[in-house]
């Protein structure tokens, strides 16, 4: 057999369901779990005279994140109907953007697994609105809610830029964390806030030919998991199929497949449509969108430090590790939270382990973010700060972390109610030891002897110091006074 090697290309379309109150082109509210077309107006469900209106918070909200992914606004875009049908799209056409999206020729940074950085290409995002939802737990036949029909969705399309599952899945979750910062989605994929739908093709090398096999859309993905594993199925699927009966995309059109969950593995669902089957053309009832410059500025503005940006600059600023840098980037309310208890004089790295060692698992617990959890970025600081100056251990700032949630009392009345302030008076510390030394001649006599008995005899006096005080001695103010002591005596 011929030698072949392969390639894998990988584009993505992302859809995220803006977090405005209302429908993309009616008043209707938008929500989750509420009763099957509870939500629904003429507009939204296509009556006959109804007239779409649009929503700006939509736009301004698209604007935002087509400004953080680094793409071009476009002054002048407009509205069109892409027409089929299916039961849960009622007015037989979708309203989306064809050929003027609002947003084109952007960029997302993904961390690649030797520590830099890959920078995947973003064709186009653009606004439309969403379809219902077919139910199909009724029974023999089938229901149709129509709560989502009109949600308003930012598309957003990459270039086939990705080569493996890893990268995608660290893209989909950089761009989660992406419009959660800026406030324009929840992104909450339990509740179909974002779906992925990634375009997956092999470009196989045999001999001296090269060859690519036809391109599969997955479709409707609600989960990182679905989407990494989908793709690696699919890369295993398509190189089988090639191998089998050499079939390359010149032979077969772009095809869509659906992902089984239970048996994990994609399932063909139709032959793709290209987009002249859609019947793309303005929409009538719409005015098309102008943005001025005074109006792109207003909303520039509003751009924060994205999670990437601060994730590098946490490990420079702070020296903190690429782990923790990621832990406390990864929701903006713990991100401020963090840099405020800085502000307030904490130390970078004991304020980060308070909150990913006590504060990030008492918040998932709760269901709440930190800032929810009571403790206010100065009390942490205060906390951090007892910390440094050893006026408390690390495992005694823990405990106080927790009380504090509890009981919302500041840090140094709970370490003087709790008996966890450490003793650090050397005249104190210096009786203790001499105790600890008078009452273990075996121990002093292991380290005066040197060699591996040495440095357990050390530990177990410096551990008998630390019994004595019953946990409450300044281990390294202890630890001091312990070693000159014993090099005295061992002169």
């Amino acid at each position: 057999m011929a030698e072949l090697d392969y390639k894998v290309l990988v584009g993505l379309e992302i859809h995220v369901q803006l977090c405005t109150r209302t429908k993309m082109f009616c008043g209707c509210a938008l929500g989750f779990g509420e009763e099957p077309n509870s939500r629904v107006c003429p507009v939204c469900l296509g009556m006959p005279g109804s007239l779409p209106v649009m929503n700006g918070q939509a736009v301004e909200f698209a604007t935002l994140a087509g400004l953080a992914l680094n793409c071009r606004i476009a002054n002048f875009t407009k509205w069109d109907r892409k027409s089929y049908y299916y039961p849960d799209l009622p007015k037989n056409y979708q309203i989306s953007q064809y050929d003027l999206p609002l947003a084109v020729n952007g960029y997302i940074e993904i961390s690649t697994r030797d520590g830099g950085l890959k920078k995947i290409r973003i064709i186009r995002a653009h606004l439309e609105e969403d379809a219902g939802k077919n139910v199909h737990t009724a029974g023999n036949f089938s229901q149709v809610d129509l709560n989502r029909a009109g949600t308003p969705l930012l598309e957003i399309v990459t270039e086939p830029d990705m080569e493996a599952a890893a990268e995608v899945r660290e893209l989909a979750e950089e761009l989660q964390r992406i419009v959660r910062y800026l406030g324009v989605s929840e992104a909450d994929m339990q509740k179909g806030h974002m779906r992925f739908e990634p375009n997956v093709n092999l470009v196989i090398t045999k001999g001296d030919g090269q060859y690519k096999t036809p391109i599969v859309e997955v479709k409707n993905l609600n989960s990182f998991r679905a989407l990494e594993n989908s793709i690696d199925y699919e890369i295993g699927r398509q190189l089988d199929l090639f191998l089998e009966t050499g079939e390359v995309m010149e032979m077969g059109n772009k095809s869509t497949r659906g992902w089984d969950d239970v048996k994990e593995m994609t399932v063909l669902q139709r032959e793709k449509e290209e987009a002249h089957d859609y019947r793309y053309f303005p929409d009538p009832d719409l005015v098309p969108v102008q943005v001025s410059e005074e109006r792109l500025n207003e909303i520039k503005s509003r751009l924060c430090e994205l999670p990437m940006k601060k994730r590098i600059r946490y490990v420079k600023e702070y020296g903190l590790s690429d782990y923790d840098a990621g832990v406390l980037t990864s929701e903006r309310a713990i991100a401020d939270f963090f840099e405020s208890a800085v502000k307030s004089g904490g130390e970078p790295k004991r304020v980060c382990n308070l909150l990913t060692q006590v504060g990030l698992k008492l918040a998932n617990a709760r269901g709440c973010s930190i800032a929810e959890l009571g403790p206010k970025p100065t009390d942490v600081a205060g906390l951090a700060k007892m910390t440094q100056a050893g006026d408390i251990s690390a495992t005694a700032a823990n405990t106080i972390l927790e009380e504090m949630v509890k009981t919302g009392k500041k840090p140094r009345t709970l370490a003087e109610q709790l008996s966890l302030i450490q003793k650090s008076d050397a005249g104190e510390l210096e009786k203790i030891v001499d105790e600890v030394l008078k009452d273990n001649p075996q121990a002093v006599g292991d380290f005066k002897a040197g060699g591996k008995k040495s440095g357990k005899a050390r530990g177990f006096l410096l551990g008998q110091v630390m019994q004595k005080t019953k946990g409450r001695a300044n281990p390294k103010v202890a630890a001091e006074i312990l070693d000159r002591k014993l090099s005295n005596d061992a002169t």
